[in-house]
């Protein structure tokens, strides 16, 4: 089964490095899953006033106020077919600061309607993102956030842009250095740059059943609404 990125960049997905097509073409179909471990070489976050912005993430594992140098890092990408028969792939995200860990969390579809990834932040699938792929020319793959929509129960609204993050993030393989090298930039219109973080890691796969995937990499609930 082809995996959701394969699906959304087509015959561009071959233009990809192979490390990154690697990684991204595994489905719910083959039981495995990918867990990267590294250092970000920086985590920063903007001025004082971004701080409100930024503690507000904290309540459903959506960017955090921290910052620190040569911070440890884990990613697990895993595969499963949500309760709606989508096909889905989280991004679990934890940076280990001295006194506490930080979370980054999100879910991932492909809506066929939107023709586009369609990521869902936080524990709860409450922020609906528009998600466009990329190939970058040193075979990596960009992801910038477009609209963004907000679901509560019968509450449902287009998230104005003026007070929401913009994310740029590139995920690329340095074959000198032998490991996957990520960026991430989030800013607001308004505000500037929020949030970001830079960094390596090297890969680890593993045999895993859906069934078997940790109840903390899966969202609390999950919206039908893209």
């Amino acid at each position: 089964m082809p995996s959701i990125y394969q699906q959304q960049l087509g015959a561009d997905f071959y233009k990809l490095h192979p490390r990154i097509q690697e990684r991204l073409a595994f489905s719910s179909a083959d039981n495995r899953a990918f867990v990267g471990e590294g250092t970000m070489d920086r985590v920063w976050h903007g001025p004082f006033y971004t701080q409100p912005f930024l503690r507000v993430g904290l309540l459903r594992n959506i960017m955090f106020p921290d910052a620190g140098l040569n911070v440890p890092f884990r990613i697990e990408n895993y595969a499963y077919r949500d309760p709606l028969g989508r096909e889905t792939v989280t991004w679990i995200r934890r940076f280990t600061f001295p006194e506490h860990v930080r979370c980054f969390d999100a879910t991932m579809i492909r809506s066929a309607t939107r023709d586009r990834i369609v990521d869902y932040l936080g524990t709860h699938q409450h922020l609906a993102v528009d998600i466009d792929l990329a190939v970058t020319e040193r075979g990596g793959l960009r992801l910038r956030s477009g609209e963004q929509r907000f679901y509560e129960g019968r509450v449902k609204f287009r998230f104005p842009m003026l007070f929401s993050g913009l994310a740029e993030v590139e995920e690329w393989y340095d074959d000198a250095a032998a490991c996957y090298r990520i960026q991430v930039e989030v800013r607001n219109k308004l505000f500037g740059k929020l949030f970001g973080y830079h960094g390596s890691f090297q890969p680890a796969w593993r045999e895993l059943a859906a069934a078997d995937i940790p109840a903390y990499a899966l969202p609390v609930r999950h919206e039908s609404r893209e």
